[in-house]
């Protein structure tokens, strides 16, 4: 002889089913508005316009990892300086959530007000390491930090634990600069970070990235950067413009195979505006394909002349 269930033991049943599915509906209601938040932080901690000055242009692409659960902390920024100049960042925070994004607005900011008193790029980047430090950050953040004079073309680069960036020329030389990098930021307290000195030429580029665009389960950080040269080879020998190669890097983002944060920041020179006359700087290597060279009194590294 078989039981059947009672009545009042199928409605029960249904009554917890509803009851689950409410719960798990409100759950990812409450996630969705929470990355919906972070991504909006996002967006508000970037800048709204860029400086342009005369023979200078900057053009930016931006990419947030608001797939699931991840949110994170790419930022990039670029404005005036006390002196004329430009300051100029690009960074990836660790993590990928509401408290990395709101952490890259710490340190954005971090770098803005502190470039008012520090112009050196490496004496900033060092101020900020040890002010995020003193705030006893959880987080730590990869950074390149430029300071580009737009009346010469030269810039002053230093880099945190930040990937390389990439130059190229108007006569088909490039380069990815593989010089000395400090720690991230908020790593260790009292940490130096060199600087190295370029010069963008008329028709030149130079290309920064965060790893979003040039690494992941698809692609290594080697071919990733490759590419990334290539492109710019291509952009500055056939004069197509900062915004062409914006475009084809973010293509690029989108075939490494993960759901990273992508940034890029390129800098160009507009064909046709002069420089004024720029101070002498130490000699290009011949035939150098990965950027300049180091000179031993300084510690600074030659222009590659992008």
């Amino acid at each position: 002889m078989f039981r059947s269930g009672s009545a009042d033991g199928g409605d029960e049943l249904l009554q917890r089913l509803g009851a689950l599915t409410a719960r798990a509906r409100e759950l990812a209601e409450m996630q969705r508005s929470r990355v919906e938040l972070a991504v909006a932080l996002q967006h508000g901690m970037l800048p709204r316009d860029l400086p342009r000055p005369p023979g200078v242009r900057i053009a930016v692409g931006y990419m947030p990892a608001n797939h699931g659960l991840n949110v994170g902390g790419d930022w990039y920024d670029a404005f005036p300086m006390s002196d004329g100049r430009i300051g100029i960042s690009i960074g990836d925070v660790q993590g990928h959530n509401a408290q990395a994004a709101a952490f890259m607005g710490q340190v954005r900011v971090a770098l803005r007000a502190l470039a008012s008193v520090t112009e050196d790029p490496g004496r900033l980047l060092g101020r900020t390491n040890d002010l995020l430090i003193s705030l006893n950050a959880d987080l730590f953040a990869t950074c390149t930090f430029l300071r580009l004079d737009p009346a010469t073309g030269v810039l002053e680069c230093a880099r945190a634990g930040h990937i390389p960036h990439i130059w190229a020329t108007a006569d088909g030389r490039s380069g990815i600069d593989d010089g000395e990098v400090g720690p991230p930021l908020g790593v260790m307290r009292g940490a130096e970070y060199p600087v190295a000195c370029h010069r963008l030429t008329v028709g030149g580029v130079l290309v920064l990235v965060t790893d979003g665009v040039v690494e992941g389960p698809s692609l290594h950080i080697d071919d990733g950067l490759g590419q990334v040269r290539r492109l710019a080879e291509i952009t500055a020998g056939a004069s197509l413009g900062i915004d062409a190669l914006v475009g084809g890097v973010m293509k690029l983002a989108d075939t490494v195979g993960h759901e990273d944060d992508a940034a890029v920041l390129v800098i160009g020179h507009d064909v046709g505006v002069p420089w004024y006359p720029a101070p002498k700087l130490p000699p290009t290597p011949g035939g150098s394909s990965r950027g300049p060279g180091r000179t031993p009194s300084s510690g600074r590294s030659g222009p590659p002349g992008v």
